[in-house]
Order: structure tokens, then sequence, then C-alpha cells
């Protein structure tokens, strides 16, 4: 059965581009060779990592999205005998999700031998609120057989409220039945791993393509791998994955 990882996220700047590749890399470091798709009419960030194959879709008729070209998303994913990434912008969120649930795609996927297993984003900050939102209008909206797999981006800070973390708030208690993983994005030091982690993004480059720089000092390389590892461990005892 192939899986069909669908980033999804209806806050922009959030990290759904840098967890797409990571899935992607991940699949890779497994011998995979995932399809990955980028559907991010302005902001093709996913499609910059030209070591991971990305396959960019044109969705914009004009000055408007077209709803229809979301058609070719679920017949690339219907022909797929491997796993599927699909990043998604802010901006073709809300359109994207309606085409989904009106046509019914989770269940399509489910006939044809597929698994849905939708990720999505929780920030700390001042955009907490909004992805705590974000997620739970996702999971009160795709039905059943989707999966969740949540990812708590610390970048903004510390992912609480009223001193309460992810797992011990309302959104999530209602509905952890539906999230088959957590994933922390370990917390970076701005002035060495964040540092570091921002050059790598910023050149759209793969965990491997930066350690494999010998321009990059040894001490570099050794947080990018520390890093790296401590992603791919949780990924690694995420079933669902």
């Amino acid at each position: 059965m192939s899986k069909i990882h669908m980033v999804l996220q209806g806050k922009g700047g959030v990290g759904k581009s840098f967890i797409s590749s990571v899935i992607a890399q991940y699949k890779q470091s497994k011998g995979q060779k995932p399809l990955c798709i980028d559907t991010d009419p302005v902001n093709a960030t996913f499609w910059g990592y030209k070591a991971l194959n990305v396959r960019k879709l044109e969705i914009m008729e004009g000055d408007e999205i077209n709803p229809r070209a979301f058609d070719a998303v679920v017949e690339l994913a219907a022909a797929a005998t491997g796993d599927v990434i699909i990043d998604n912008g802010a901006s073709s969120f809300v359109p994207l999700s309606h085409y989904l649930i009106s046509n019914e795609v989770p269940a399509l996927l489910e006939e044809l031998g597929h698994e849905l297993v939708i990720h999505t984003v929780i920030t700390g900050g001042q955009a907490l609120e909004d992805t705590v939102s974000g997620f739970r209008a996702l999971v009160s909206q795709f039905p059943m057989p989707s999966t969740f797999v949540v990812w708590l981006n610390q970048y903004w800070g510390p992912i609480e409220h009223e001193g309460k973390g992810f797992e011990q708030l309302k959104a999530y208690k209602d509905h952890k039945d539906r999230v088959s993983a957590i994933v922390m994005i370990p917390q970076l030091k701005e002035e060495t791993y964040g540092r570091d982690i921002a050059e790598m993004l910023q050149a759209r480059q793969t965990f491997d393509e930066a350690l494999a720089m010998e321009s990059l000092t040894i001490m570099t390389r050794q947080r990018l791998k520390i890093f790296k590892g401590k992603l791919f461990e949780q990924l690694e005892a995420a079933a669902v994955l």
C-alpha cells in the first residue's frame, strides 16, 4: 500500500516545505524513491530541492486557482507505486482542502489501495492559536480513514498555552485518536544550530548534500548530523511512516 503524505496548514511560513523535505529525505534514506510534488503557487520552496526531484504542478489559471488542476495531483497519487509527498502552500490551502473533501478523495484513495496521511504543523509564539485552530479544522473536516502526524515547530518559542503543552490542550485531547504520531522539531540555538540549519535551508540543500560539503566546518557538519539524527529517530518510531 502506498502512502500519500500531504502537508497541510493554513498558516504560512510555519515550515511546511521543510517538513516535506525531511519526509522525502527520510524515505530516501530507507532506499525508497518517493514521488515529490509541490502545489504551492506562490513560494515553491519544496520544488527548489533539486536532489529530491520534486515535480511542480501549476494550479493557477490567470490570477486564480483552478480547482480542476488538483485532478492532476490525484492522478499522480493514484498511479504511484511508492509513497507520495505533497507540499501545499498557505494560499491554496482552502481550495485544496475543499477539493479533497467535496470530491471524497480520502475514500477514493483508500479504494485504490492508498493511505492518506496528513501532516500538519503547530508552532509556538504568536502563531500558536492559529496553527492549533488549523489542526482542529483539519481533523474535523477530513473523515476517517485519514490519519494525522503533528509536527511541533518550536522555532518561534515553546509550544504551550497557559503552561499546557500541546498534548494537554483540548484540541489534541478531543482528537488524539486521529493522531498517529507527534514529531518534535528540536529547538535551535540561533548562534549555532539555528544558523547552520538556516543556511542549509536557504541553499535548498538536503542534509546529505550539506554533510558532504568539505567547505563547511567540522562542527557545522556535526551539528547538522545531530539534528538530522534526532528527526529521523522520531520518524523511525512513527509506525505511520
